[in-house]
């Protein structure tokens, strides 16, 4: 078992629970959480303990909430974190990074909260691991069980994009596409989970499971030479991300690691068709009013986000903001991203370029501002939206008929 994990807690009335699987307090109803002996982790840590570790999510394994030493590891985290100059010049800011999330190896973010969640469901006995996706999460699901030598069986809604489906069964997992969106499809596995004895991954192995976004914080604040962003640019489906990245850097100044208070400003990004946390913040609300889900951006299609309040506090906390993208932006920040730096993102990189490029506008990031945005999924699994790019110079094989389409071409792509 981890040894500095004292208990879950509730993340609303505070009441205390054994380490279980579990996710709900049954009190008031308010979602679980993990809690620490942060003073015990400040004894036992060290930016050179850290330094020492491996080049994972791994090397943080003191502030993770199960015992490293079994880790279930396809070698998730420790992605580049890339100054952006080409991008930073055409947007106007001098000090912008990216987080490129998406060269994990199920291409997206989720390896890092399945690696702990995998490692904990071994622990508690489980031999299923399953869980409700997007899409990325199916993917991350089906190859930690394959290392582990764990059943996998993902649900998903039955729209998905090609890529993420494929992405999911190569690993030989048994998937279930369910007719309706991610929010159907998360209720009917929160009644699965009642019946059967599986380990879903963000039901109720959540507690430990989202514990593995923070190491996004973590290890951003790291690269930067122990130094922590002005401004973070996350995007938001549950909203567990942005709330554990933000948690992941108020932990490193509670096990004095980092100095505080934490200067970063969290902001939010997510397109127009499913944007329920974006509006509440900026309606100044607190609670998130469902929607019904109708976008491009699918890994973030999520209506009634379960951690959608927390995301609001961090922002509210540290002084943040929130920015929607109208959905003709998403394949227009995937460009850009692509064509400036060289980096092919999914929908939800596409949301978070063209959120910060609509938060530079408005005056909400200054030129000089150290800035991170956060690239989370590889563009490979959603080729679709970006299909209209492909114009190939259609010609046969002579030097004649390579140079009038050549010369055909606009100066600007000779």
């Amino acid at each position: 078992m981890a040894p500095f994990v004292t208990c879950l807690r509730c993340r609303e009335c505070a009441r205390e629970y054994p380490v279980e699987p579990l996710n709900v307090c049954d009190f008031c109803f308010g979602p679980l959480e993990t809690a620490y002996d942060y003073e015990a982790i400040a004894r036992a840590t060290s930016r050179r303990r850290i330094a020492n570790g491996p080049l994972t999510i791994w090397r943080y394994r003191d502030l993770l909430p199960v015992d490293a030493e079994n880790a279930i590891d396809i070698h998730a985290g420790f992605t580049p974190l890339i100054k952006a100059n080409n991008l930073g010049r055409v947007l106007g800011l001098d000090n912008l990074y990216l987080k490129n999330d998406s060269v994990n190896p199920s291409f997206s973010f989720k390896d890092r909260v399945v690696s702990v969640a995998a490692t904990k469901a071994l622990e508690f006995g489980f031999d299923t691991l399953s869980c409700a996706s997007t899409g990325n999460l199916a993917c991350a699901v089906g190859a930690h069980a394959a290392r582990a030598g764990m059943r996998s069986v993902v649900f998903m809604p039955a729209d998905l994009e090609a890529g993420k489906i494929i992405g999911a069964a190569i690993y030989g997992s048994t998937l279930v596409a369910v007719q309706g969106g991610y929010d159907e499809v998360n209720r009917l596995c929160s009644e699965i989970a009642d019946s059967y004895r599986w380990a879903f991954v963000n039901i109720n192995m959540r507690p430990f499971y989202a514990e593995g976004s923070k190491t996004l914080g973590l290890e951003v604040a790291e690269q930067l030479g122990w130094r922590f962003p002005d401004h973070a640019i996350v995007p938001v489906a549950s909203g567990a991300l942005l709330s554990k990245i933000w948690k992941g850097f108020n932990e490193m100044v509670s096990v004095g690691l980092m100095e505080g208070p934490v200067p970063t400003r969290m902001h939010a990004a997510q397109a127009r068709g499913c944007s329920p946390v974006v509006d509440a913040f900026n309606a100044g609300e607190e609670m998130v009013m469902p929607v019904r889900p109708n976008s491009v951006a699918k890994s973030l299609a999520i209506g009634n986000p379960a951690d959608g309040i927390y995301a609001i506090r961090a922002m509210t906390s540290s002084g943040g903001g929130a920015h929607g993208v109208h959905e003709e932006e998403v394949a227009q920040g995937m460009k850009l991203l692509a064509e400036t730096e060289g980096i092919f993102t999914e929908t939800a990189g596409g949301v978070v370029i063209s959120a910060l490029k609509g938060l530079t506008e408005r005056g909400a990031i200054g030129r000089d501002e150290l800035t991170v945005a956060y690239i989370t999924g590889n563009g490979l699994k959603t080729q679709e939206v970006v299909g209209d790019v492909v114009h190939p110079l259609a010609i046969r094989p002579n030097m004649r008929e390579f140079e009038e389409a050549l010369h055909g071409l606009s100066p600007s792509a000779r």
